[in-house]
């Protein structure tokens, strides 16, 4: 396993190698960069969590044009009486 903050230095699409998955869970902003690599790399899986409805659409946006499908979508209140929701969604291609 590698850390790395992927919003400030994204993996670029030669650095996957063997990686056909891989897990997002970025932060409000969401991950807009990130998912324009997996966009021209070979990744065929994506699990993605987000805690902002808009920059999960626009994630999900990037990828579904360069070809993933989404799987499905589930929202998950893991946060009891707050309005925070957290969205948890699966790619693939």
């Amino acid at each position: 396993t590698q850390q790395r903050d992927l919003f400030d230095l994204p993996l670029l699409p030669d650095e996957f190698g063997k990686i056909t998955a891989v897990i997002l869970d970025p932060p409000r902003s969401g991950a807009i960069a990130q998912c324009q690599q997996i966009a021209q790399s070979h990744i065929s899986t994506i699990a993605m969590a987000s805690c902002n409805p808009a920059s999960f659409a626009r994630d999900a946006a990037c990828l579904t044009t360069a070809g993933f499908c989404l799987d499905w979508v589930q929202p998950v209140d893991q946060f009891n009486h707050s309005n925070h929701l957290e969205l948890v969604g699966a790619f693939s291609r």
